[in-house]
């Protein structure tokens, strides 16, 4: 990308993706690379102002660490090393990291040592940011002087001489008080990056893409109705037109009526070629008994590709297969070969069969959520799609916990149906950022009427984020949670009893599978 000006290397920090959005959120657009790149591929980017190395979960002092090409440091840019990568440059300037007797994981006060510092620059003495780490710094690496500490580490360094910067905790984390403001002082104040990126520059650079990659052929795209693939659909569409066909897979795991309200929607907004698909019967056979979260995921990707090549034959110059997927998909569908730690598979990530004989499209994989909301209204999307809240490819497949059934969807779809709409009505979806409901394999002892009932447990999750890398529960007014639950039981038949998730991320996730 010629507009590159800050190059990431990825050493498989689960936060890594959060670098480049912090960065991105000044204006100033970040690439994340992978961390065997070597210093000389830095020709390709004639703007290039810095590079920042990422956290990670290796320790320098292992034999197979990941390690760095040294000549990074000798192309005469800034750099900025983050938790893993302050050990990296540490180890590489001669200092020493070992594993730490007290390892710092969550909030720590961070207490500055050298206030005439441009990455400190309007950052308070005393701040609470965000540790991860095991390991510590132990001798300082030849030519630093420390600029910060916590209680149990050094926090922060700085080259004697030149624009090397490490610091041990995560500023990119909203955790982290006054993180934005050192990284927009690492961007602006020391790499002297120009805040020129936007939206629309991506639009136009993505639509020249499609064209050119795309040609004469046409390609299909899985819709399912959720934001990804609505801006996927919207901008391949504005590239190539009637070159797209959009299938729509009822799978058996959607939203109540979630068909016949995208169909509805896309009918009226858009001028794009759908296929309506019903799978929900091959689905559920595919997943009769299998409880692994994993290997449901698997086998829903399984057979979305299997539709899509049934559905591919019969357009002859199919040669693409068009997905939604996003940044966060990527950073934590890390492939085994990869530096990060998987978390969970998608579905719509990689691993799609030599057979298959198409081609991926992802036109939006480079962006977070919020930004493909914003390239969403700026297609022309209408807001109360692009509003919608995010819903899993593999649907309620994940939502269901454990074993799925025909049953235990129908019995969810209901429940997640009251919930959603008792958050409309009562003003409060658009002030959420996630909610939805989630059928446990548990049955428990309750009492309507004069009889007692075995049935299934049902828990509501909402959360608010900024990026869906870090979450926080929704503090929703008892009032509404109570009506709600009241709502569920006296009107889905199966569900005796409701709870309410306050787990943040980290350390849950967003969803539960």
């Amino acid at each position: 990308m010629k507009e590159t000006q800050i190059v990431i290397l990825d050493f498989g920090s689960q936060y890594t993706q959060l670098l480049a959005r912090r960065i991105r959120e000044n204006k100033v657009l970040a690439e994340v690379l992978d961390f065997r790149t070597s210093a000389k591929a830095m020709q390709n980017f004639p703007n290039l102002k810095g590079i920042v190395l990422s956290g990670g979960p290796s320790s320098v002092y292992e034999n197979k660490a990941y390690q760095i090409d040294n000549d990074f440091f000798d192309l005469g840019l800034p750099v900025l090393g983050v938790c893993y990568g302050m050990q990296l440059m540490t180890s590489v300037y001669g200092g020493v990291v070992e594993l730490a007797d007290h390892q710092e994981f969550g909030k720590a006060k961070l207490y500055l040592d050298d206030f005439d510092n441009k990455l400190f620059k309007d950052v308070p003495n005393e701040k609470l940011v965000w540790m991860s780490h095991a390991d510590h710094l132990t001798k300082m690496p030849k030519d630093f002087i420390k600029l910060a500490h916590s209680d149990a580490s050094v926090a922060a360094i700085k080259h004697k001489n030149k624009d090397f910067y490490g610091i041990q905790f995560h500023a990119e984390v909203t955790h982290s008080e006054f993180g934005n403001q050192m990284i927009k002082n690492f961007i602006f104040d020391i790499c002297h990056a120009d805040p020129n990126w936007e939206v629309s520059a991506f639009i136009n650079k993505a639509v020249a893409e499609i064209k050119a990659k795309v040609g004469n052929d046409e390609v299909i795209l899985g819709l399912s109705g959720g934001v990804d693939s609505s801006v996927a659909a919207a901008l391949i569409s504005k590239a190539i037109g009637s070159q797209l066909t959009c299938i729509f897979v009822d799978t058996g795991l959607l939203r109540k009526n979630e068909a016949q309200k995208v169909l509805k929607t896309y009918q009226d907004n858009f001028k794009m070629k759908i296929k309506l698909i019903d799978a929900s019967k091959q689905f559920f056979t595919a997943l009769k008994g299998v409880a692994d979260p994993e290997t449901k995921r698997k086998i829903i990707g399984k057979q979305f590709v299997e539709v899509f090549n049934s559905e591919a034959k019969k357009l002859k110059n199919a040669k693409w297969l068009a997905q939604g997927t996003i940044y966060p998909d990527i950073i934590e569908s890390s492939s085994p070969d990869h530096a990060s730690k998987t978390i969970k598979s998608h579905h719509n990530v990689g691993g799609l069969p030599e057979e298959l004989g198409f081609k991926l499209l992802e036109p939006i994989r480079d962006l977070f959520k919020d930004e493909v909301r914003k390239v969403g209204i700026n297609l022309g999307i209408p807001a109360s799609m692009i509003n919608r809240h995010p819903f899993p490819g593999p649907g309620l497949g994940i939502r269901i916990i454990g074993e799925v059934s025909q049953e235990k969807a129908d019995i969810l779809r209901e429940v997640d149906d009251i919930f959603i709409n008792e958050l409309i009505k009562a003003d409060l979806y658009n002030s959420v950022d996630q909610a939805f409901a989630v059928l446990l394999p548990v049955k428990t002892v309750g009492v309507m009427g004069d009889n007692r009932t075995y049935e299934y447990l049902a828990s509501l999750r909402s959360v608010n984020t900024i990026d869906f890398m870090t979450a926080s529960a929704s503090h929703l007014p008892w009032e509404f949670i109570e009506k709600v639950v009241t709502l569920i039981i006296n009107n889905v038949d199966h569900v005796n009893r409701v709870v309410y998730d306050v787990t943040s991320k980290p350390p849950g996730t967003i969803e539960w599978e």
